[in-house]
């Protein structure tokens, strides 16, 4: 832990952690049901998948075709998505406050995402985080994506810090698991996106965390494993 009480470096996932793009997923899944003339979906509907990943949300949305039908849409649905990246998402309540407070306590902060890593960039600068962020690793930048802890491994290396240092927070299963692998204290983010049967105790994170804003404290951060 640095001095202040806060970790040394944290390690966030993105969407469902630090972005609600749960309004961006919508607009990019029901354009795509406009142009075949079928009715659009609700946010309800969709934002409890969101943290799932491009197929997941194809299946809510397109629910009557088979798997290779869907497989089939979803390179469509990310060049939709594309287009209209960042123009309905949001920064959770909070956030923008937990980093400016990791920021003003000397801790460096960066993104592990499951998204594929173009698009995870074009955000960075829409938020002013492409000179904050130290580091961001995408759902395809390596040859592993979380659940395995490759990617976490990496940002650490490319941040130049013992993974035993960092903190990872994410709001699903998988980033817990990937941070357990990985040798990394964790953060369950309960304000993310989940599945009712989700059970986020199960996960096995040192903290779960209702809402960003209590991360703007030292306390409330567990301590690194080493």
């Amino acid at each position: 832990m640095a001095e202040s009480g806060f970790p040394q470096a944290v390690l966030f996932d993105l969407d469902g952690t630090l972005l609600d793009s749960a309004p961006d997923m919508l607009a990019t899944a029901n354009a795509m049901l406009a142009e075949r003339e079928r009715a659009p979906i609700t946010l309800e509907a969709l934002r409890p998948v969101v943290s799932k990943g491009s197929r997941a949300m194809v299946a809510v949305a397109f629910p009557e075709l088979g798997q290779e039908a869907r497989d089939a849409l979803v390179p469509k649905f990310l060049d939709r998505y594309e287009a209209l990246i960042g123009q309905h998402a949001v920064l959770f309540d909070g956030v923008a406050g937990m980093l400016d407070a990791l920021e003003a306590a000397g801790c460096a902060w960066g993104i592990v995402t499951n998204k594929p890593e173009y698009l995870a960039r074009l955000i960075l600068p829409q938020l002013g985080w492409e000179t904050r962020c130290a580091v961001l690793i995408g759902g395809d930048t390596l040859a592993q994506r979380k659940p395995h802890p490759l990617p976490l491994l990496a940002a650490a290396e490319r941040m130049g810090i013992d993974p035993g240092t960092c903190i990872y927070v994410g709001d699903d299963e998988r980033d817990i698991v990937a941070a357990n692998a990985a040798g990394m204290a964790s953060v369950a983010a309960l304000w993310g996106y989940r599945l009712d049967a989700d059970d986020p105790m199960s996960w096995g994170a040192e903290v779960m965390i209702e809402q960003p804003e209590a991360l703007q404290h030292a306390d409330a951060w567990p301590a690194a494993r080493r």
